[in-house]
């Protein structure tokens, strides 16, 4: 029985990792992080492309997307887009960790955001401009 118990134990422990590992994102704090993006990137409702592309409705948006940026994606930003890539919670966070990393040979001259919690913030941040 006390076996038993400890695989139910453990299991129930293995399964509830994948939910501890992801931050929960606090949208006040990610705006002041955002500062950090805000030299390429606007959101809100007047927001125009610069350096990068507006992030408005990011969250779920298939990559290389944006109608006004469409002219400006990298190579390797399109080519992302053309497998089918979509920019998914997960994959933002993937992205914002390592820019060159996760899509090698993109534009992005950012080195990535290093604290976990701070791309869970921005990521809430960015969902605030939902469309």
């Amino acid at each position: 029985m006390k076996i038993k118990m400890s695989v139910a134990v453990a299991t129930l422990m293995m399964l509830a990792l994948p939910l501890a590992a992801h931050a929960e994102g606090d949208a006040k704090k990610g705006e002041k992080v955002f500062k950090k993006c805000k030299i390429c990137h606007k959101v809100g409702p007047k927001a125009k492309p610069g350096v990068g592309p507006v992030l408005n409705g990011i969250v779920g948006r298939k990559t290389a997307t944006s109608e006004s940026f469409m002219k400006k994606y990298s190579a390797a930003m399109k080519a992302k887009g053309a497998e089918g890539h979509v920019w998914t919670e997960e994959n933002i966070a993937k992205y914002l960790a390592d820019p060159k990393g996760y899509i090698p040979k993109n534009k992005m001259a950012f080195v990535g955001l290093k604290k976990e919690q701070d791309r869970a913030d921005v990521i809430a941040y960015l969902k605030t401009f939902s469309e």
